[in-house]
């Protein structure tokens, strides 16, 4: 079995105090960092990290969605953080036109795009040829509603398959929502000290965690000087 990795969701840290959270979470020894760009009321924010190689996970929603209303990036943060950092920047798109970003994003130095398999539309095939000709890796992410032979195709059967099926155990809306155990036969979401063995044992070898790891009292603990305190 792979050893799992643990990607904090920096959706759930205290957004005021980010640049010190980051430097807490490497702190403690994490090894990928979850990150969800927000897009709202038309105003843009701009993270700057530098260190020297960590993974950042970033979820790109849009207000136009019904995947996640609160998320919107694109390309452009994309770009501003690669300016910053050499990092793996994996990008999960919640979107219902992911062919229209797989340049921009190749452009401004993405290397991971996961596509949703419920609102993708077309020839799933030339998706992902698309996406690994632009030099990144593609995925599949399925909500808790969908079953997984809906993707199965694209890594079993396919010539071109994708590399990494990412399965929300949550719906895709904000952090701190209940585990759902039913989705373990199909194994992003309500991860915690209780949930994580049996994600694992399901086959997760990557756990993305907000609330519990933010809200835990054992890391408050250790660390007093937080700016939440």
């Amino acid at each position: 079995m792979l050893k799992a990795i643990i990607a904090p969701s920096m959706l759930s840290s205290d957004l005021a105090n980010l640049a010190w959270e980051v430097g807490w979470m490497i702190e403690c020894g994490v090894d990928w960092l979850h990150m969800d760009i927000m897009f709202v009321a038309g105003r843009v924010v701009f993270i700057s990290m530098k260190f020297d190689y960590w993974v950042i996970c970033i979820d790109i929603g849009s207000s136009f969605s019904h995947f996640a209303p609160n998320l919107t990036f694109g390309a452009p943060v994309i770009e501003s953080l690669r300016k910053h950092t050499p990092a793996y920047l994996d990008c999960h798109l919640m979107v219902t036109n992911p062919m229209d970003y797989v340049e921009p994003l190749a452009k401004a130095g993405a290397f991971g795009f996961t596509f949703p398999i419920e609102v993708s539309k077309g020839n799933w095939q030339e998706l992902v040829h698309k996406i690994k000709s632009k030099g990144m890796k593609p995925g599949v992410s399925l909500m808790p509603g969908t079953q997984f032979k809906r993707c199965s195709h694209l890594y079993l059967e396919s010539e071109n398959p994708v590399e990494m099926v990412l399965v929300m155990t949550v719906e895709p809306r904000f952090g701190g929502q209940k585990f759902m155990p039913e989705m373990l036969d199909k194994v992003d979401g309500g991860l915690g000290p209780s949930t994580i063995d049996a994600a694992a044992s399901a086959g997760a070898n990557c756990i993305v965690a907000g609330s519990s790891i933010f809200a835990s009292p054992i890391l408050l603990m250790l660390y007093p000087c937080c700016p939440r305190l």
